[in-house]
Order: C-alpha cells, then sequence, then structure tokens
C-alpha cells in the first residue's frame, strides 16, 4: 500500500535547479528537509499558539496534537496533499460561549469533537457524491455569512477581555503587527502574527521594567495591581513532560453552538486543496473529500484527549510558495519538531504567559480577518447582494450572530448567537428559495460554486487559519494570517 512516505531525491539534493519545484513526492537531503520542517513550524507558531490560549487548552497538547494530526493527515491523503494541521481559530468564539455560559475545558473539547465527526462525514459524502452535495445545502451566500458572524461574534472578547488589561500596549501591538502584515515581504510577512507576539512579549517586559505594575483588570472585572508579564509559572514549569490531557464532555446546548462552525472548516479545507492543486500543478480534486474526512478524523483525536481542533493551515502554503518545495517529508519533519515542542512543559510556559495587552492587539486585527474572509467568499463566487434571496438571510442572521440575540425554547434551554444565526442564515435561505419568484433564481446561475470556483484561502486573503476563507488566523499570501482562525 502507498502511504506516500518514499520521497525520491531531488537534484543533488541541495537547491532546486531555477525554475524547478520540488514536487510532494520528492525531497531534498535530509538535513535540508529537516530545516524547512523547522520553518514550517515557526510559520504556525502565531495562530497554533495563540488559539489554545485564547480558549483556555494547554498550548503544550495543542503544539503535540498538531503533529499528531498533521501526520494523520499526510497518511490518509498518501503524501498527495502537502499540508500542516494546526489548532484551528475558528472555534474560539465558541470556545468563549461556551466558557461564558458555565462551560469547562472538558465541554469546550466535547462539543468541538462532535464538530470534527460531523466534518468527517461530510468528507466521506464529498468523496461518495462529489462536492455538489456541499454546495447544495451550503452555497457560498450561506458560507460567507456564516464565517463573517463566526468572526465578528468574537469582538466583545477583545473590547472587554484583552484590551483593557493593557490598552497601550494593543494600540502599539496591534499597530506593529499591521505593519508587519503590509510592509515585509518573503518569509516574514507569513509570520507577522508571531512576530507580533515577540514584540508585545518584550515591549510588555520593557514597560514593566520602566513604569512597575500596572492597575487594570487581569483575568477578571475587578482592577487590580499586576505585571503585565508573569514568568513565574515559567520558572515553576519542567524541561520535559507531557502536556495535560483531559476526557471530554457533552452538553447539547455546547454542541448546538459549536456545529456551525463545520462549514467554516469546509469552505476552508476546500481552499487549501485548491491552492495546492494550483501551485503543484496536480489536479487534486479527487483527495477533496478524503483530506475533509482526514482533518475530521484528527480533531476527533486531538480533542478526544483535551486538545484544540485541527485545521490545514495556510501560513504553511505561504512557506511552500517561497521556498518552492512542497515536499511532503518536510511536513513528517515539522511534525516531529512539532511532537519534541508538545514535550516540553517550559515552551507551553512561556506560550501561556502571553500578557492580555498583547493578545488585545493581535486579536482585533486577527478576529477581523475572520469575519472579513466571509466577504471574501462572496467576491470571489460572485454573490449578488442586490438579490433578496440573498441578502435577507445574510442581513438577519449576521445581525443575530454578532449582537448575540437569543432564543428562549425552555426555561432551562435558548438559541442565541452563533448557533441561532447560523440556523437563520441556512432555513432562512432555503425556505425563502422555495417560495421566491424565478427571476430572483434566476439571477443566481451566474454564482460560482463555492468547492468548484477553483479559489483558495490563501488565494482570498487567509494566510493564517482558516476558511474558504477562514483561514484564518487571519492568512493573506503577503501576511499572516487564521486558521483563520483564522486561523486561523
Amino acid at each position: 500500500m502507498n502511504l506516500g512516505v518514499r520521497w525520491t531525491l531531488h537534484g543533488d539534493g541541495r537547491t532546486p535547479a531555477p525554475g524547478a519545484v520540488v514536487r510532494p513526492d520528492e525531497r531534498l537531503s535530509w538535513p535540508r528537509t529537516a530545516g524547512l520542517g523547522a520553518q514550517h513550524v515557526v510559520a504556525m507558531f502565531g495562530a497554533s499558539f495563540v488559539a489554545p490560549v485564547l480558549m483556555g487548552l494547554d498550548p503544550n497538547l495543542a503544539i503535540m496534537m498538531s503533529g499528531v494530526a498533521t501526520v494523520i493527515f499526510l497518511l490518509a491523503t498518501r503524501g498527495r496533499v502537502p499540508s500542516y494541521l494546526g489548532c484551528s481559530l475558528s472555534f474560539v468564539g465558541v470556545a468563549a460561549t461556551i466558557r461564558a455560559s458555565g462551560g469547562d475545558s472538558a465541554t469546550v473539547t466535547g462539543a468541538v469533537l462532535v464538530v470534527g465527526a460531523a466534518l468527517f462525514v461530510a468528507g466521506l459524502a464529498v468523496q461518495r457524491f462529489g462536492a455538489r452535495i456541499i454546495h447544495a445545502a451550503m452555497p457560498p451566500i450561506v458560507t460567507g455569512a456564516v464565517v463573517m458572524l463566526i468572526g465578528f461574534n468574537l469582538a466583545p472578547v477583545t473590547a472587554t477581555t484583552y484590551w483593557p488589561q493593557d490598552q497601550w500596549t494593543a494600540l502599539l501591538v496591534m499597530l506593529f503587527t499591521g505593519l508587519a502584515v503590509v510592509c515585509l515581504r518573503g518569509f516574514f510577512s507569513r509570520i507577522a502574527i508571531f512576530l507580533g507576539l515577540i514584540f508585545g512579549y518584550a515591549l510588555s517586559w520593557a514597560l514593566d521594567r520602566v513604569f512597575g505594575k500596572i492597575h487594570s483588570p487581569a483575568g477578571g472585572a475587578e482592577a487590580v495591581d499586576h505585571w503585565r508579564l508573569d514568568l513565574s509559572g515559567v520558572a515553576e514549569a519542567d524541561w520535559i513532560g507531557l502536556p495535560s490531557f483531559h476526557a471530554p464532555g457533552f452538553e447539547w446546548s455546547a454542541i448546538l453552538v459549536a456545529l456551525p462552525v463545520v462549514i467554516a472548516l469546509i469552505a476552508e479545507n476546500a481552499g487549501h486543496v485548491k491552492a495546492v492543486g494550483e501551485m503543484t500543478g496536480e489536479p487534486l480534486d479527487d483527495k477533496l473529500g478524503t483530506a475533509i474526512a482526514a482533518d475530521g478524523a484528527a480533531s476527533m483525536l486531538s480533542t478526544a484527549v483535551g486538545g484544540p481542533p485541527n485545521t490545514t493551515y495556510s501560513e504553511n502554503i505561504g512557506v511552500m510558495a517561497a521556498t518552492r518545495v512542497y515536499s511532503t517529508a518536510a511536513y513528517w519533519a515539522a511534525a516531529g519538531f512539532a511532537l519534541l515542542f508538545g514535550l516540553c512543559p517550559k515552551f507551553g510556559a512561556v506560550v501561556a504567559a502571553i500578557p492580555g495587552g498583547v493578545l488585545g492587539g493581535i486579536t482585533v486585527i486577527l478576529y477581523g480577518m475572520i469575519g472579513l474572509l466571509g466577504a471574501q467568499i462572496w467576491i470571489n463566487a460572485k454573490v449578488d447582494l442586490r438579490n433578496p434571496l440573498n441578502l435577507v438571510p445574510a442581513a438577519a442572521g449576521i445581525i443575530i450572530g454578532v449582537g448575540g440575540v437569543t432564543l428562549k425554547i425552555t426555561d432551562t434551554f435558548e438559541l442565541g448567537g452563533i448557533a441561532l444565526g447560523t440556523i437563520v442564515v441556512i432555513t432562512g435561505y432555503h425556505v425563502l428559495r422555495a417560495f421566491a419568484p424565478a427571476h430572483m433564481k434566476e439571477r443566481m446561475k451566474d454564482e460560482e460554486p463555492l468547492l468548484d470556483s477553483g479559489t483558495s484561502s490563501y488565494d482570498a486573503g487567509a494566510d493564517t487559519q482558516e476558511p474558504a476563507g477562514q483561514k484564518a488566523a487571519a492568512r493573506t499570501p503577503e501576511g499572516p494570517g487564521p486558521d483563520p482562525t483564522t486561523g486561523r
């Protein structure tokens, strides 16, 4: 059986000839392959470590399971789709909503595990019936609206939790990250989120040394005196050890909040496969269903042990575009490095110590990019928002999702936010379509199918984490991204 773990040496194994590319089934020398693997790990650091911190999960476990997820993905696609799977930023809003309603980490990972199962089933459906089944249920107007409300639903998290902890640091980090996204080129532009984190880390340390403690909220509602950068946890952490595992818990209310994210993940994976196919010159449409299913299976495994969900990362597409090396051997090396980092609790403690003000500056950009990728889906698909059949369900669903509108079903159960907004978009669209006059339906014939358009999260400006989109956190061809993310 071909598992895609055998590679032929490209040329002399050193440097590709001018204009040549290293194909997925080729490799450079092992030292150079290891170096490329390390570069892929650095590229995904920003979003993949920010996401678990924002979700309240163990960053060490997140990086370890990203390595495991990458291995699963490479084996499932037989080495034809070079990809790194990192923590998805699409679930940050879901985690915040679940925790706000009293849920804990087990509830978060349990809800996300169900999303992984739904994604796995969706992948099998695409593999069996083709992409048309997804387009029939979730045309671009629906997918774009859901991605948009997922991203913009996160705005209160930044405004009320992170930004108030240190508003001036947040502002400076936002400005620095924005400049990095726009002004840097090549590899550095693709790790702008990571560079923003480093800048904020150093800035917080310097401000503590110069001005002392800051009086502001720190993880709670009351303002207290505290250090911007608290490294006490780093000193106490071991150099070698296992991450913190826990079993998932299942609650229907949390599952309903999380399920809409499957739409973003389908769009995200579709964009990634399309982009990789275009870059390598090898059509990969036959691997689309497999890639979606593999992502779902990897997320199920990660969340089953207490880790975050995973998704294909567009930051790593940027690395491939810059190096023209598409070898899956580099991703195997990256997965190996991720597993090693996961076994270093001190490294995870450094990540967990990221100051709230720094996250405030990062998330202002990151969350907005996730939301705007929904609009990018509409643009790529040529969605006509002058058509009431598109405009009405999208407008209603987005306002419900972003505004946190709730619908009380019983004394103990209510729908709101992301879940209710998604239901309104999907059901509203299909119900209105059933009663719409023929001329409104006719105007939609020029729209391009989400999974057959050849667009991608990379093309759409998603060089971080996420869909069709998200990648998000937040990712752009010239900048970071989510997934989502992005993200990212």
